[in-house]
């Protein structure tokens, strides 16, 4: 008998797919990532700003900024919590308070397999001064007005900055279609 991927829960009312059925019937697997904002207001200016890194030695988009804190989601781990733990990773902060932003669906026609879900959360407080803890994969960490971001910035990452600026970001978003 094949053993299910995905075992029921007493909330779960579905059998879960078998190891053979997810063969059979699987295209591609989705990646799921979380991504958090850092957001302040400038005491001076009254603009918005967002802490972003310069990212290096990734092997993605290094020499982009990007969101400072962001990273895939763990086995059984969910977004909020992939968010949470990326943050004290990578900028050292804890206790968030995260807002969602939105969900961006993303693909790569060229790859069929790099299909996304990424999660973007903002925060506007949180515990511990941000700073660069993996200085292997963040080159800088910089405060920039939404309305004057750096360039390069990761593309799929604007889209979501440029929304929060115009104040027309969605709840659900894409990339790549």
């Amino acid at each position: 008998m094949t053993q299910p991927v995905h075992e029921g829960t007493s909330d779960d009312a579905g059998e879960g797919y078998t190891e053979t059925y997810a063969a059979d019937h699987g295209r591609f697997v989705v990646v799921p990532a979380a991504y958090v904002f850092l957001l302040r207001t400038g005491s001076s200016c009254g603009r918005t700003k967002v802490l972003l890194q310069l990212r290096t030695g990734t092997g993605y988009m290094d020499d982009h900024w990007a969101a400072a804190a962001a990273g895939h989601v763990e086995r059984g781990e969910d977004a909020v919590t992939a968010a949470r733990r990326e943050a004290l990773e990578e900028i050292g902060v804890t206790d968030l308070d995260l807002e969602f932003a939105t969900s961006m669906q993303r693909t790569r026609h060229d790859l069929a397999i790099d299909e996304r879900i990424d999660f973007f959360f903002t925060a506007r407080s949180w515990s511990g001064e941000p700073s660069i803890v993996e200085a292997a994969k963040a080159a800088d960490l910089r405060w920039f007005a939404l309305d004057e971001l750096p360039d390069p910035v990761v593309p799929h990452e604007r889209v979501v900055l440029e929304a929060l600026r115009d104040g027309t970001i969605e709840p659900y978003t894409t990339f790549g279609f």
